[in-house]
């Protein structure tokens, strides 16, 4: 096993750590951020592994500093984690998915594909993100409400909130139609990601504004985009496994959502055009 290499903070990147656990394999990089997810991320790598998930993408997973024992990284080689990332700085996912996306493109991806950490979505189609790519699809939005997905125990609150008020204003200002717009599961090509009038290696990307912002960025600079069926299953009883609260969490959620449709995110020049 290699050393653990540091890196310090630069601009738009959190300072983080980084443990290889094996060379890059693949053209693709699977970005799972996790913080504390315990037997959740563990459940979702094996299922990975049972599916041979590391033979489609480079796993990387993304930590926002876990101390559960979940990210030990003997485990996580057994697994086929390709590398470890221990994000230092400061910031929540959004920091976490800008540390994955500076690696990526430092490691020379084709493409990056994301997946929340807590076993809810369907690891096993990640293959079907990768066909997208391939076929010239910049942005790939998993969707599990079109034809071929499956929401399974949705939280009847969720699931109003989505479709009557997250994928319906997102929509507008991508001005290209999504069903399932707070679903971290997705693919961004490197042209996207690398693309001046993007940047998405910006601090202002704390939480959840960087998934808000690249699930309109593509189409409105004309780039191409398009939804692929995936499963979400929620635990049947039991506590939802969520990072966002109830009340704060929520309506941090909506206002991300409305400062994001008048352009907040978008670069300082094209805010100021």
């Amino acid at each position: 096993m290699n050393e653990v290499r540091h890196f310090d903070k630069i601009p738009g990147v959190p300072e983080f750590n980084c443990l290889e656990l094996a060379p890059k394999r693949s053209e693709y990089a699977l970005l799972i951020p996790v913080i504390n997810e315990g037997d959740r991320i563990l459940a979702e790598l094996s299922r990975a592994k049972e599916y041979n998930v590391s033979s489609y993408a480079d796993i990387i997973i993304l930590d926002g500093g876990s101390d559960d024992g979940s990210c030990d990284p003997s485990v996580l080689q057994d697994l086929d984690v390709t590398a470890l990332l221990t994000k230092l700085g400061e910031g929540r996912q959004g920091a976490q998915f800008r540390m994955g996306i500076w690696w990526s493109v430092t490691k020379d991806y084709k493409a990056v594909i994301t997946i929340d950490g807590n076993n809810k979505d369907s690891i096993e189609d990640v293959p079907h993100f990768i066909d997208k790519i391939k076929q010239g699809y910049d942005f790939v939005q998993g969707s599990r409400f079109i034809k071929g997905g499956h929401a399974v125990n949705t939280p009847l609150s969720r699931l109003l909130a989505v479709k009557l008020l997250h994928a319906p204003i997102i929509s507008l200002k991508a001005h290209h139609r999504f069903t399932d717009t707070t679903n971290a599961y997705r693919a961004y090509s490197m042209r996207y990601l690398k693309d001046e009038r993007v940047k998405p290696l910006r601090d202002i990307f704390n939480t959840y504004e960087l998934l808000a912002y690249l699930s309109v960025r593509a189409t409105r600079i004309g780039l191409t985009a398009c939804e692929i069926p995936v499963s979400r299953v929620y635990p049947a009883k039991g506590k939802t496994p969520t990072k966002i609260s109830p009340v704060k969490g929520n309506w941090n959620l909506f206002k991300i959502l409305i400062l994001n449709l008048f352009g907040k995110y978008d670069p300082p020049k094209d805010r100021n055009a």
